[in-house]
């Protein structure tokens, strides 16, 4: 496999930021990439300078994350803070704890950022420098290293039991008081320790240069060299994620964020809305994705693929680079690293997953021949993860103990990633919200490959249904969302999915049989029994297990949590364990236990920690290890699954899981309950306040979605899901509404598009809020069909004869002028349609019931049936004439393309989506389609007409509108090109009330 730069110099040179790879050991730097400020495009750099750490603007970095691209401005992303937190196989694995982010707009800008930076990384070594003088807390350096950069960006501090503290960098080396029990000679001299890393300043002149260099940021041909590996760290082994530390003024790199967040004046401007509003929501971009990655929730390896199970390493070819053998629904930075993915530099392509890594040395003593005196212990010192695969880890003089390693890897599925009640239930994909697949893996501490290794896989998702839950509700009612075939075809894909990666599947729902979750644990129950009935998965059946986990541990009784794992205990025996030796897959497990309760995380948490201790237990057991780890007090273990409980929970609803001390402690008292509550008001604030944008900002990380969000955000203060195809929906919703409401078989459909209609029509052009319906025209009617989008169903619809209609008018139509977008005249435009009711127009509601009249406009609403192809229609009442107002539907968006069914849509290829019409055009299109419709192909010029469209009255005393008394369609129909509703109208509409309402929702979400 093709190494990757584990160090690159980041320099700011004069027309594009330079990456310089530094040297490895006994190896030659590798050519550098040059990133253009005018056009961001990657280049290899032809003439590399011999020292470019002698260049001022420049600081070193431990990889590449990607590039931040928006329509305004531009970021080089780059890892300046790393810490190392286990070991697999001898290779490090990182958590990444700073980022820096460089704007690639000028020198002046970029090298302003990265002054900054290296200002930051100084200050971090001096505390590092002063806590290394005031303690006996040793970090002790390899032979012959000196104090590097390394020391300076990890942050390494001690393994312990405890959770790691993070965020003050005191509490990383709590240790004993300094007793003094050496003379300072024998400390400075003789010993390679503490002292050691100053006694190569204080007696050599390359000690002060190195340092002198070091303390301006640079680095030096000596230090450019690879050094021997960091010491692991200290601190929780991949502990929870952390809020990053905070920094001095420049939020690690980005350069006085006001400033960053501005486009330079040499970069060229867009005078685009969705340009303008990137722009104005860029600093608040920017400090979004610096707290995502620096949450101490992204990990990589420079050399070890930690995206795939044990059971599947090593199934791709050697010889390819790294980011081509991950599994790409673990690789999160894919569409940032992208540019250097297509210019073809592979060695700065550095994959990052999402998740948690933790790594726990315990040992076992049991005396020979002794089966019920076992106890197993977490280790001392021997706690420290090796970093050299070739030393063992310290044994014991007893034989009868063992030393063992156990290390968690949680893996957090890309695929419909986001954040709680944003993200909830299955996209058509059959992907999951909150998927995460948790591997645990238990070795001997060296990885010799003599000795066995072995390997469990859990998995964790969202309840494979489509629904949603308000966020504004302490404790929300889940709605069911799609039609029971969507839902199932869905259902299907997702167990389909889980078979072809996983084996067999054991399902495991932890809701409740009574109460708000009552309801979708009953659909998802019905949808495994409509599963099984069918064919399956290749005719396979899944089984699933039904434990009520607040019932049965109601009273703070979790321990009854061995109820359910007694109960898989059968199943979990059949699907085994994955087994390493000597490199081989000697044994492999075949199937998978698939939890969830409704948000995958405090309950689930707790019963994947329990089965992780029954496969822990057989495993032991066949290293000839006999014991009952339900009874031994493992806090260890504990400890370790709350910690990957607790960064699944930040990562998913930004607080640590609840129940977390039972977890840890196996034991639940009133301040756990109390600190759950707290934890709960805390998740409740994130979900209605700080969530949408997040939201929004991880989809655009992601690829998911374009610049175009932001505008989406602005408006709506929320964003879409860009795993809803909504292509699909609107498709389905069309064909769904046409088999309803088109009664005559013998109508031909000519055109169907799917656009807005006030909440309320004939009443109000700006009847807010406005709802997408579907609009459908036939060579005798147009039909405006309302539709549940929820259950995919038709809620009502009105018919209209196309001879009834007397014009049509197009052009501006502006609903709100509470941001640009909404406020653009050709952006927003749409169309009435204004005609006199006769007997064979109708107009129906769906109330479900088994009654059947149509409804008379303009009086109460009664009883109506199901919609029904067959229905009958009646004649209106008399009344005026009536208006239907329709606005296009934004022919651009972030999550879809265009979407119609008419033939003047254009297809949704590539070549068509380039030329895909706007607003405008897509209006104009309707109004040509309806007029030819009306007039049998005859299109007429728009001449004077004497009557106002939305005035005119029905002859007095007349009580019947017959077809025949109203003038033939080609003498009274016309298109007419004016303003719906200017944005003059739409100003005078707009309240203060409205205004004042929009201002706050945008300081709270903004």
């Amino acid at each position: 496999m093709p190494g990757l730069v584990r160090k690159i110099l980041v320099v700011a040179a004069v027309d594009g930021l330079v990456l310089q790879p530094l040297a490895q050991k006994n190896q030659r730097a590798g050519p550098g990439v040059k990133i253009d400020y005018k056009t961001n495009g990657i280049a290899p750099v032809l003439d590399s300078p011999k020292n470019p750490s002698l260049v001022a603007a420049s600081f070193e970095a431990h990889g590449i994350i990607g590039l931040l691209r928006v329509p305004s401005a531009s970021f080089l992303i780059s890892i300046s803070g790393r810490q190392q937190i286990a070991q697999i196989r001898g290779r490090p694995i990182y958590v990444i704890t700073d980022v820096a982010l460089i704007p690639l707009s000028s020198q002046a800008e970029a090298t302003t950022a990265i002054t900054q930076t290296r200002d930051v990384l100084k200050k971090r070594l001096a505390v590092k420098v002063s806590e290394n003088g005031d303690s006996d807390a040793s970090d002790e350096e390899p032979d012959g290293s000196v104090f590097t950069d390394d020391d300076l960006q990890d942050d390494n501090s001690s393994l312990s039991s405890a959770p790691a503290t993070g965020d003050d960098p005191k509490s990383i080396s709590d240790g004993p008081a300094h007793k003094r029990r050496t003379s300072i000679a024998e400390d400075v001299i003789g010993k390679k320790g503490q002292y050691g890393i100053f006694a190569e300043r204080w007696f050599s002149r390359r000690g002060w240069s190195v340092e002198k260099r070091r303390m301006q940021g640079m680095s030096s041909e000596d230090l450019t060299a690879e050094q021997p590996d960091e010491p692991p760290a200290k601190t929780e082994a991949g502990g929870s994620p952390k809020p990053a530390p905070e920094l001095p003024a420049v939020n690690g790199g980005i350069a006085n964020e006001s400033k960053g967040a501005q486009p330079s004046e040499e970069a060229e401007s867009k005078e685009s809305t969705s340009s303008d509003v990137t722009s104005t929501l860029l600093p608040k971009l920017l400090r979004t994705t610096r707290i995502l990655l620096t949450s101490r929730s992204f990990f990589f390896s420079y050399d070890y693929d930690i995206t795939r199970s044990l059971a599947t390493q090593g199934t791709q070819a050697s010889d390819l680079p790294l980011y081509q053998k991950v599994d790409p629904l673990f690789f999160w930075n894919r569409h940032l690293i992208s540019p250097f993915i297509e210019g073809g530099h592979q060695s700065l392509v550095l994959p990052l997953m999402q998740g948690f890594v933790g790594q726990r040395t315990f040992i076992v003593d049991q005396p020979a021949g002794s089966h019920d005196k076992s106890m197993i212990e977490e280790a001392g010192d021997s706690a420290q993860v090796p970093t050299d695969v070739s030393k063992e880890a310290p044994t014991t003089s007893e034989d009868s103990k063992r030393s063992f390693l156990l290390t968690l890897i949680s893996r957090r599925s890309v695929k419909r990633a986001g954040l709680r009640y944003l993200r909830r239930g299955i996209d058509e994909e059959g992907y999951t919200a909150n998927s995460v697949e948790t591997e645990q893996i238990l070795s001997s501490p060296s990885w010799p490959p003599s000795e066995k290794v072995y390997s469990f896989l859990q998995f964790r998702g969202s309840i494979p249904l489509f629904f949603s839950q308000s966020p504004y509700s302490f404790k929300p009612v889940p709605l069911l969302q799609r039609s029971p075939e969507t839902n199932q075809a869905a259902f299907k894909e997702h167990f389909a999915n889980l078979k072809a990666r996983y084996g067999h599947i054991q399902i495991v729902s932890l809701l409740e049989k009574h109460g708000n979750e009552a309801r979708i644990g009953q659909e998802y129950e019905r949808n495994i029994d409509m599963f099984n009935e069918g064919s399956g998965v290749d005719s396979e059946k899944i089984t699933a297990e039904y434990f009520d986990f607040h019932s049965a541990c109601r009273g703070m009784k979790f321990e009854n949590v061995s109820l359910l794992t007694d109960s898989l205990s059968e199943r979990l025996s059949a699907f085994g364990k994955t087994v390493l030796l000597d490199d081989k897959v000697i044994d492999k497990q075949t199937g998978v236990v698939r939890t969830n309760c409704m948000d995958c995380l405090d309950r689930t948490n707790v019963v994947q920690s329990a089965c992780g201790r029954v496969a822990l237990q057989a495993q032991l057991k066949d290293e000839g290890i006999s014991l009952d780890l339900q009874t031994f007090l493992t806090q260890w273990f504990d400890t370790l699954w709350a910690d990957n409980g607790d960064a699944i929970s930040k990562q998913y609803s930004s607080t640590a899981a609840l129940k977390g001390d039972f977890t840890r402690t196996r034991k639940r008292d009133y301040r756990g309950a109390l600190n759950d509550f707290g934890l709960t008001l805390s998740r409740y604030f994130n979900n209605i306040v700080n969530d949408y944008f997040s939201q929004a900002a991880i989809d655009y990380l992601l690829g998911n979605v374009t610049d175009q969000v932001f505008e989406e955000f602005e408006a709506e203060m929320m964003s879409g899901d860009p795993a809803m195809s909504m292509l699909k929906v609107r498709q389905n919703a069309i064909d769904t509404s046409a088999k309803i409401v088109i009664a005559d078989q013998s109508e031909k459909l000519l055109g169907s598009w799917t656009v807005l209609c006030p909440h309320e029509q004939n009443s109000s052009l700006r009847s807010l809020p406005f709802e997408e319906c579907v609009l459908l025209l036939t060579d005798a009617a147009l039909y405006a069909v309302r539709f549940d989008w929820t259950t995919e169903k038709v809620s009502s619809f009105e018919r209209v004869n196309l001879r009834h209609i007397l014009g049509l008018k197009w052009g501006a139509y502006i609903t709100s002028t509470l941001t640009s977008a909404q406020s653009d005249e050709k952006r927003n435009v749409g169309f009435i349609v204004c005609y006199k009711p006769g007997k064979e127009d109708v107009q129906r509601v769906n109330t479900r019931s088994l009654k059947s009249s149509p409804m008379v406009d303009d009086g109460p609403d009664t009883d109506t049936p199901d919609l029904q192809p067959t229905s009958t229609s009646e004649p209106y009442s008399p009344i005026a004439t009536r208006i239907l107002a329709f606005k296009a539907l934004p022919t651009s968006s972030a999550t879809s393309p265009f979407s119609s069914s008419s033939r003047n849509a254009p297809k949704t290829n590539a070549s068509a989506l380039s030329r895909r019409p706007n607003e405008r055009d897509l209006i104009r299109a309707i109004c040509a389609e309806i007029e030819h419709a009306a007039l049998g192909g005859e299109i007429l010029s728009p001449k004077k007409h004497t009557e106002d469209l939305t005035s005119t009255q029905p002859a007095k005393g007349d009580e019947s509108i017959e077809s025949s008394d109203m003038k033939p369609a080609s003498e009274s129909l016309f298109v007419k090109e004016e303003d719906v509703l200017s944005l003059a109208a739409a100003k005078k509409q707009t309240g203060l009330l409205e205004q004042w309402g929009y201002e706050l929702k945008r300081l709270v979400w903004a």
